[in-house]
């Protein structure tokens, strides 16, 4: 269920993170080594704007680090006055003004896409998209140019609280996988649909948790670092 608070909303867990981790911890031990260390689960949804505005600021942030693409978000929002930006607006702003925010020709290209794709009901909104499906959701988004099944995978995590989604394209998830189970090499993708079958309904959880093995691993990486450090003075 989405709440709308000033212009946005949050949408509620619709499952009991305690008794999904207690889960995880029952079917996979190495899962639960890293469930232990990490603790709970955390994750509550980002609050969501709308679909359309969304799947905008991913398309700005695709294949950028977090400060350019923010900068560059922060250039195109100063284009539109308040409660003006919407897809007939962008759809009215020359690509120009787009391209001298700092926004590549093909990210143009795909954020008018999604405007129009809006606008026709292709990319639902937020009452019609909370009602949706994973697949069916899925299968939508991915018509709009430049977005990709690993886009909406990310919106269904994170912005939807969907429980049972395995992105297995995903980097930090495959070498989370790699971590914990202790493998020489990345997974593929079947070998972690096949072992992510004992998961479900709650692969958005063991997915966030093989997030946290990296986390982890990194910093008993730094901290073997400053160890050792210590001890050589």
């Amino acid at each position: 269920m989405a709440h709308a608070a000033g212009g946005a909303a949050h949408v509620e867990l619709s499952f009991d993170p305690v008794k999904a981790v207690a889960r995880l911890r029952r079917v996979d031990r190495e899962l639960g080594r890293v469930i232990k260390q990490a603790g709970p689960f955390t994750h509550r949804p980002e609050k969501v704007q709308s679909p359309f505005q969304s799947l905008f600021r991913a398309i700005v942030y695709q294949q950028l680090s977090g400060k350019a693409a923010a900068t560059i978000m922060g250039r195109v929002m100063a284009n539109y006055p308040k409660r003006s930006f919407s897809p007939k607006t962008v759809l009215a702003m020359s690509d120009k003004v787009f391209r001298e925010a700092g926004m590549s020709r093909a990210k143009v290209l795909s954020v008018k896409d999604l405007a129009t794709k809006t606008i026709d009901g292709t990319v639902p909104g937020l009452a019609r998209l909370v009602k949706m499906g994973d697949e069916e959701i899925i299968s939508r988004l991915i018509e709009v140019r430049g977005i990709g099944v690993w886009t909406v995978e990310m919106l269904l995590i994170f912005r939807l609280g969907r429980p049972d989604v395995l992105p297995v394209s995903d980097f930090g998830v495959r070498k989370g996988f790699m971590l914990t189970y202790g493998l020489k090499d990345l997974p593929h993708a079947k070998q972690m649909l096949d072992h992510g079958e004992r998961w479900r309904p709650f692969r958005s959880v063991a997915s966030w948790y093989l997030w946290r093995a990296v986390e982890l691993s990194r910093n008993a990486e730094t901290n073997g670092k400053k160890s050792s450090g210590k001890a050589g003075g």
